[in-house]
């Protein structure tokens, strides 16, 4: 591949790139969907939100997508505030219509700055700076998914006994009443000594899914799903608790990619 001008991301082979859309003017979002789909089919446009607070509600119970463009003067303040409030781990393109923010801009995880109006050879440009990315941090990125070690049992304490609850066995962990348990597949419940948040982390991400602040899911526990209102998704659990969580609007995108092993 010869020069940054000449490519655009068309293969079929190409991983999908989920991109996350900060802009609170409605006609600058719709031209920078249309030149994104138009230079790649491969990108899947996760969000389109208006403001920081809108940003830090979506951030707090999604996956980090794989870049964001992001305006600097949002509808409740500017990029920048939203930067101090969220730690982004992400590639970041800024977008606007001013010039004098650039420095500001790349002290952030900012790796491009687009003036807008936006032109799609510049915005074909910032992609490739991404995928350029993406390429160097792959391989050690695949090494240390490989090194990951994930929990394959627990030690659960209650009263006076200890016992070990194997992975496998373990249907689905929820919180209630500030506490955390485990339930396994014979529908007895154990407490466990980590929050949701601890466990996301120690348990291997293929197997079970945050699908919302109360529940992590084993996918073998997902007896049955039905869409709710406003494209959520009710699920019915095997064996089944006090109540059919709901996976939210928001996060129903990112479900329906897990069940699918993407």
């Amino acid at each position: 591949m010869g020069s940054a001008a000449a490519f655009i991301i068309t293969t079929v082979n190409d991983p999908t790139m989920h991109v996350l859309i900060i802009e609170d003017e409605l006609p600058a979002f719709k031209r920078l969907k249309k030149q994104l789909q138009e230079l790649s089919p491969a990108i899947d446009i996760v969000a389109h939100l208006d403001g920081i607070e809108a940003a830090r509600c979506w951030m707090a119970v999604n996956d980090v997508p794989d870049i964001i463009f992001l305006d600097i003067h949002l509808s409740d303040g500017s990029a920048f505030d939203l930067l101090k409030a969220v730690n982004i781990t992400c590639p970041v393109i800024f977008t606007t219509a001013y010039d004098q923010y650039a420095m500001d801009a790349f002290k952030t995880t900012g790796i491009d700055y687009l003036l807008k109006p936006i032109k799609k050879a510049e915005l074909q440009q910032a992609l490739f700076k991404v995928k350029q990315l993406q390429h160097f941090f792959h391989s050690s990125g695949e090494k240390q998914e490989k090194e990951q070690a994930y929990r394959n049992r627990f030690i659960i304490r209650y009263g006076e006994h200890i016992k070990t609850l194997n992975i496998e066995d373990i249907a689905y962990f929820y919180s209630e009443n500030r506490a955390t348990f485990a339930r396994n597949f014979e529908g007895r419940n154990f407490p466990v000594d980590y929050n949701l948040d601890a466990l996301s982390q120690l348990i291997d991400p293929k197997k079970f899914f945050r699908i919302n602040r109360q529940y992590l899911v084993s996918l073998a526990a997902i007896a049955d799903m039905k869409t709710y209102s406003k494209a959520r998704i009710i699920i019915t659990l095997n064996p089944t608790n006090k109540e059919q969580p709901v996976v939210s609007s928001e996060r129903s995108s990112v479900f329906k990619r897990w069940l699918g092993d993407e």
